[in-house]
């Protein structure tokens, strides 16, 4: 099983325009080879410098899909983090996070960053941003690249298939 984190969008901009917002932060934080393009993430997708595989794409959720019936977001652009087990798994988040947190910043909109439909990292509801109450997830380093204001609040999917 590939360790993934999903950050999905319920934004009024396109997938090219989140693909293009992406690769800006990710060009700026140093993590993409200068020579990526935005086209690239809505292709085959793009590895970090460090080995974390990300692609971005229009998802189709089902209405039984566990973002739409448990968190009341309905994704319209989705962005997949697969990490490279091979590697410094912690490292690899802490780029999952300046990422998202990035993407937070520009793009407008519902937002959840998950790990498999088991834990809900982030969940953002129009200004309102909120982070797990796990502090293995979110230690110091990690909380001081996140947005300003948020809060801790633990949300979870239900135990239903």
């Amino acid at each position: 099983m590939s360790i993934s984190h999903g950050f999905n969008l319920a934004t009024s901009m396109s997938v090219t325009e989140v693909a293009d917002t992406l690769n800006d932060v990710a060009q700026g934080g140093r993590l993409f080879d200068a020579t990526t393009q935005a086209a690239d993430l809505l292709s085959e997708g793009v590895a970090t410098r460090f080995g974390t595989w990300i692609r971005v794409f229009s998802p189709n959720p089902r209405p039984w899909n566990p973002l739409v019936t448990d968190l009341r977001i309905t994704p319209t652009v989705s962005v997949v983090f697969r990490l490279d087990k091979t590697t410094d798994l912690r490292g690899q988040e802490d780029d999952v996070v300046r990422l998202v947190s990035g993407l937070l910043e520009r793009i407008p909109g519902d937002a959840v960053l998950q790990y498999h439909y088991e834990t809900v990292w982030l969940l953002r509801r129009g200004d309102e941003l909120s982070l797990n109450e796990r502090d293995d997830l979110w230690p110091a380093d990690r909380l001081a690249v996140v947005p300003r204001p948020f809060s801790r609040e633990t949300h979870e999917f239900s135990d239903e298939d």
